[in-house]
């Protein structure tokens, strides 16, 4: 015996709550590794994604993996400044879908992809994310990502990563480019 205890294990039906936030590429990137390896495990998923409309490279991949499903709840346009109507109504409609898959229990993980971000353009509450996560089964793995994530989130997360860009080529014009952002 080393002499150094052992850290105890979570019951195997405790899960957890998850940001990945700040200002550096890998956010969504880190959530949808974890959906792999959830899907790997026989784990059911469901990907929300807020902001986003379009058959992107990881939407194509995602769609193939058993087990899970993803919906998105976005315009496919870039929101600035103040969020359309139909911006508004997209993101309501994505915490509606958030709120009934969390009670349902047919999810063991549920990504909220950019909830932070709609969040701070104000498509969605941030007391109505909190109230999200304070209803949330035990037995459900919540993942939220995005910059900015509200304090009201930050509180109720085991697990925050803030990404910090040191360098982008964005920043030299180079574009987001298929099979690498896209």
């Amino acid at each position: 015996m080393s002499g150094t205890a052992s850290k105890p294990e979570p019951p195997p039906d405790r899960r957890f709550v998850q940001v990945y936030t700040g200002d550096g590429k890998g956010k969504t990137t880190a959530a949808l590794g974890l959906v792999l390896r959830a899907a790997g495990a026989g784990w059911r998923v469901l990907v929300l994604q807020f902001l986003k409309r379009g058959d992107f490279s990881e939407i194509k991949a995602l769609r193939r993996l058993p087990g899970v499903e993803v919906r998105q709840f976005g315009t496919g346009r870039f929101v600035r400044g103040r969020p359309s109507e139909a911006d508004l109504r997209a993101a309501r409609d994505g915490l509606r879908l958030a709120e009934s898959a969390l009670a349902s229990g047919a999810y063991d993980l549920v990504v909220l992809d950019e909830a932070n971000v709609a969040a701070h353009f104000g498509m969605l509450e941030a007391a109505d994310l909190a109230a999200l996560l304070d209803r949330r089964p035990p037995g459900v793995e919540v993942v939220l990502t995005g910059r900015w994530a509200p304090p009201e989130v930050l509180e109720r997360a085991d697990l925050v990563t803030e990404m910090r860009s040191v360098r982008h080529y964005y920043d030299r014009g180079i574009p987001a480019r298929e099979g690498i952002e896209r």
